[in-house]
């Protein structure tokens, strides 16, 4: 991989075919399409999100009724489990936390 931005989702489907794990950007995208469509964000205003932007009691779309669907929707499609005893506020508080934690579920696959 080269590390320039993903445009094509056939890359996602080769790294699982060569065992590799998604690239950062790929994880990076598939996590801000959940967020848009579990909470019913503007792509727009989720494109603006950066590693210290709030999540959980900063977005009134996300509450603990939403988090549940978010968990649920970031197994689907990250293809990953999440355990409750993974869940905690601080991988809810950003969306910097929330990107680490997908990312360390995914390479410990």
């Amino acid at each position: 991989m080269t590390g320039e931005p993903v445009t094509d989702s056939n890359e996602d489907s080769a790294d699982k075919a060569s065992g590799l794990a998604p690239s950062r950007q790929v994880i990076d995208d598939k996590l801000r399409g959940i967020l848009c469509d579990v909470l019913g964000l503007d792509a727009d205003h989720v494109e603006t999100f950066d590693a210290d932007t709030g999540l959980f009691g900063h977005l009134p779309e996300l509450d603990s009724m939403a988090v549940a669907g978010l968990l649920t929707e970031m197994e689907d499609r990250l293809e990953i489990i999440i355990e409750d005893d993974d869940v905690d506020g601080e991988m809810l508080e950003t969306y910097g936390g929330l990107l680490a934690f997908a990312e360390a579920k995914i390479v410990a696959g």
